[in-house]
């Protein structure tokens, strides 16, 4: 099977792993520094809407909110 069939038939996760293996130690230091970050941007994008899920759920669990939903 040529390369490029392999690849397409690979996960995202597998062809980095696959990257990984052939980089310098240096640049996974780098590489570890990035994932981190996106990892700090993801969290604190998710903090305001984590924190209005649980006040906005006493309105969405009220039996009042079910009845006005339960025709559609």
């Amino acid at each position: 099977m040529p390369y490029d069939e392999i690849e397409a038939e690979m996960s995202t996760r597998e062809l980095i792993a696959r990257e990984l293996d052939h980089m310098p130690e240096q640049d996974l230091d780098k590489l570890l520094a990035f994932l981190r970050s996106l990892k700090e941007v993801h969290a604190e994008t998710a903090m305001p809407t984590l924190a209005a899920e649980s006040s906005l759920a006493k309105d969405w669990l009220a039996p009042e909110e079910d009845a006005a939903w339960a025709n559609l």
